[in-house]
């Protein structure tokens, strides 16, 4: 861990020489940017292609290329979680060439779940920009005799252990969701933990699970169809797919909130002026009409915060799942 570390070390103290020269190029204007920069900026996605990270880090590409007259491509690095990914960029140079599109699992969860995690989620990133986020949904089968929250709190303590819920995996947001609605509500439940969102649907759907704390993407889909009934949405404010559904803080347990988030992160030593340009780029991105609709179609809230507004909310974030996985003793797969 020591040779890991100083190497790290070694790495950022001959990078960061460089990247101050980087950085006139990138507050340059653009026309000067262009041929100034002649390095590809990659976005390292921390998923297989195809998901919603990866759509997402695509879309922002194609707007940064066409901004800076230079190309942005999007890499592929999946792995235990995201963290095979999110650890590339982690020991990256921090020029601003090499980005991460990191998640709630990646930039948040990890760090209190993995024990050997080979990066620290606040020190070894600069935060740019908080792009997308989206509440879960507590969701049932519509054979679950509660058509409200308080109605699924009172069955679950009427017969302790006799609900089950499904979630993506150990350690995913739906479960660690879970287990901060048990502490909240006083509950005891039963997770069952699936290998992604479509095993844990079918059984939802049949009825061999009652519950989920589910992606309103994976979800909304089978509520559309009735097939399965929303109590309540995790975020602070209802969602606006879902503005007849409650949230959970307004249901009886104020302060409630979890959300599945998504946004960028350069590696730590990346220049404060670097970080500062990135931002307002990756932001003005994602708000072009095109971006926002087409996400917003699939449940996303489009944010776009300031580089210090990501920190205090990656903090916050930290702290909160740190003790949720703490209390629950959850483990990664």
């Amino acid at each position: 861990m020591k040779t890991s570390l100083s190497r790290r070390q070694s790495i950022r103290r001959v990078a960061i020489g460089a990247s101050s020269l980087l950085a006139a190029s990138w507050l340059a204007p653009l026309a000067a940017h262009a041929q100034a920069g002649a390095k590809t900026v990659r976005i390292v996605v921390p998923f297989p292609p195809g998901g919603s990270t990866d759509l997402l880090a695509r879309r922002v590409a194609e707007k940064l290329s066409a901004a800076w007259g230079q190309p942005v491509i999007v890499e592929n690095r999946a792995g235990a979680g995201g963290t095979v990914g999110a650890d590339f960029v982690a020991k990256s140079a921090p020029d601003g060439t090499t980005l991460l599109m990191g998640v709630t699992g990646s930039n948040a969860i990890a760090q209190a779940l993995y024990p050997r995690l080979p990066y620290d989620v606040l020190k070894d990133f600069a935060p740019v920009s908080m792009v997308v986020s989206s509440p879960l949904v507590v969701t049932v089968n519509p054979a679950v005799k509660a058509n409200t929250l308080a109605e699924f709190v009172a069955l679950a303590k009427a017969k302790p252990g006799s609900i089950s819920y499904g979630s993506a995996g150990n350690g995913t947001s739906m479960h660690l969701t879970g287990e901060m609605f048990k502490q909240a509500t006083k509950t005891s439940m039963v997770h069952i933990p699936y290998r992604g969102s479509a095993g844990m649907l079918t059984d939802l759907m049949a009825g061999q699970i009652e519950a989920t704390f589910g992606d309103l993407l994976v979800v909304m889909p089978q509520l559309e169809a009735g097939k399965l009934r929303p109590l309540a949405v995790t975020s602070k404010q209802r969602h606006p797919q879902l503005p007849n559904v409650p949230t959970v803080a307004e249901s009886g347990y104020p302060g409630f909130e979890a959300l599945s988030w998504q946004g960028v992160f350069a590696p730590s030593g990346t220049p404060p002026e670097v970080v500062e340009r990135l931002s307002a780029d990756v932001n003005k991105a994602v708000r072009t009409a095109d971006v926002r609709d087409y996400f917003a179609a699939r449940g996303f809230l489009v944010e776009g915060t300031t580089p210090s507004a990501f920190r205090t909310f990656l903090e916050a974030e930290v702290k909160k799942w740190s003790a949720i996985v703490k209390v629950s003793g959850a483990k990664a797969d």
